[in-house]
Parts: C-alpha cells; structure tokens; sequence
C-alpha cells in the first residue's frame, strides 16, 4: 500500500497540485478539508475528509485512522488586504489553525510537517534577490501569522520529535498541464486570473493599482507541488535537520509584461486605472538552496507556460 501523507487543505490551489504530484512519485494523499476556499472536484488522488481544522477530535481521529508518514499544512487564509482589515480572522484561523497541526502531530507521533509559508514574511525587501537569511519584517497581518507560524512550528521542533520545513512561497501561477485542476478562488484576487477572466469577459474591465511597474517573481504550481514532496523526502534523509526555504523562479515579470503578454493571445483588454496602493516594488526569490538541497529546479516556470496552462485551465472552465 502507498504511505499515506495527510494534506491539510489540499482541496484549494497549491494543496491539489502538491497531491498530484505526490500520487506520481507514489504516495497516498489523504486529503482534510473543510472546503471553506478548497473544492471537491480537486480531490483526485485519495480520500476526501470533510471536516474543519479546528475539529480537534476528528484531525487526531484521521491521523489515527490513516497512520501518515508526514502532514503537509496549506490551511490558511491568504489575502493581504483583506488581513489588514480583519486581522483577528487571520490570525484566528492561521496561528490557531497550526497550532492544532502541531498538537494532533504530538499526540500521534506523526515525524514530519512541511508548511505552506510565504515571502510575505520578509516584507519590504532590503536587498535583492531575496534569499533566507534576508530580514523577516512583514508588514501585514497575513504575513506576520505566517512569520508567527514559524516560530510556532520551531518552537514544537525544539521539545518534541518533530522535522520540519516552511516553503516561503512567492507568486502561485498556472495550472496543471493535463487540466485536472487549477486555479479557483471566491472571490479572485490574483494577478493572472483576474486578466484571464476578463480577457475571457467574464470581468468587464482589470483594475490597475499605479502604472504597472511592480515586478513580481511568479512560480508554476506543479513546480511548487514537486518541491513539497522532494521537501518531504530531504527530512526523512536527514534526521533531526529543518529546512526554511524560498520557493520562486528567481525571475521577476511586471504587471504591464504580463498584461501585455496575455493580450498577445487573447484580446485587448480594458482596464480601470485607480491610485498606488502601498507595496513593495519588486520581489524577487533567491531560489539557489531550493535548488542546492533539494535538487529541484522551477521546470514549468516559464512565463510562457504559466500563462499557457492557466489559458487552457480558465478558457475550459469559466
């Protein structure tokens, strides 16, 4: 029988890319969902367990059920702005939610967890490429429950036996080359969606925050899947050791690149222009110990194949 990995949230985006991707390499991903943000029709895989994270009995219940090598944690909620007003949903549902990962791993003996962080957790960048050792200073609530997550998480690691590692993701993007799941978030706040959707005219119009000039470091999601499960297999390799890694193509693409790029093979498409927000200018991944540890590289990475999987992936089910 595959070794069974419990994926915590692996109904949503990164979550079902990251199950696929272990069922390849040969892994059962038992999938624990409240379907809150996640979708049904995302669980391919392996079993669904409809149930929220907070349900204490029913996780411990599941990972008792199921007996899981690992836990792999991508429950979160995931809008910055939307953190800034409603800080105490964010810091409820993130901190909250992993510190209930991290209990039901205690009492179960589970060894490993490998957590859905964010670059969110180094804010404003001081320097670029941004690599691990960079200042954490997030500048949002989002990415401060994320920061706290962490130490929450090293804190656990320190008294029981726990492994882990914290991914620090930069921009998710596409879909799935075969088309068996992509991108689908209520409501949509991403950058390439939002264009596909209204170059598809399912929006009338994309609203443009400034001139388009920030720059952004965009990752496949099938290549973030892979990098979870070689994740998973460097901490069974070596034991008593944790990662912290930056998970991003080390390449960085403006807003007005990928507008323009995603009118080269649609429409032309209309935009509401409104004010700056505040943010930083340009982040951009130093993906070299991603690369070094794991032996992983951002394969599908390429603006071209983003942009070309989430076409096929938007175009077929919107």
């Amino acid at each position: 029988m595959p070794d069974p990995i419990l994926v915590v949230g692996g109904a949503g985006y990164v979550g079902s890319h990251t199950c696929k991707a272990l069922a390849k390499a040969g892994y059962l991903p038992v999938v624990y969902d409240s379907l809150h943000s996640g979708h049904r029709w995302a669980v391919q895989w392996g079993p669904l367990i409809e149930a929220d994270l907070q349900d204490e009995k029913k996780l411990i219940a599941t990972i008792k059920t199921y007996s899981p090598v690992a836990i792999l944690h991508f429950a979160s909620l995931i809008q910055a702005r939307e953190s800034i007003e409603k800080p105490d949903l964010y810091y409820q549902h993130n901190i909250l939610g992993t510190l209930q990962v991290l209990r039901a791993m205690r009492e179960c003996a589970v060894p490993y967890l490998i957590f859905s962080s964010s670059a969110a957790v180094y804010g404003d960048p001081i320097y670029l490429p941004i690599d691990e050792s960079h200042p954490k200073n997030p500048t949002h609530p989002y990415g401060r429950s994320k920061l706290f997550c962490e130490k929450i998480i090293e804190d656990f690691a320190s008294a029981y036996a726990i492994q882990y590692a914290n991914l620090r993701y930069f921009n998710a993007a596409g879909a799935d080359a075969e088309g068996d799941i992509g991108e689908a978030h209520k409501p949509e706040t991403h950058l390439i969606p939002l264009l596909l959707e209204t170059a598809l005219g399912k929006r009338e119009a994309f609203t443009l925050f400034g001139d388009g000039s920030i720059v952004r470091d965009f990752i496949h999601v099938s290549d973030l899947g892979e990098a979870h499960r070689k994740a998973l297999e460097w901490l069974i390799a070596h034991p008593k050791q944790n990662l912290s890694l930056n998970i991003g193509s080390e390449k960085g693409y403006s807003i007005l690149e990928i507008l323009h790029n995603v009118e080269s093979f649609s429409s032309k498409i209309p935009v509401q222009m409104h004010p700056a927000i505040k943010e930083p200018s340009c982040l951009i991944a130093d993906g070299s110990l991603a690369k070094k540890l794991l032996n992983w590289s951002p394969r599908h990475s390429s603006l071209e194949n983003i942009l070309h999987t989430a076409w096929q992936w938007h175009s077929k089910h919107l």
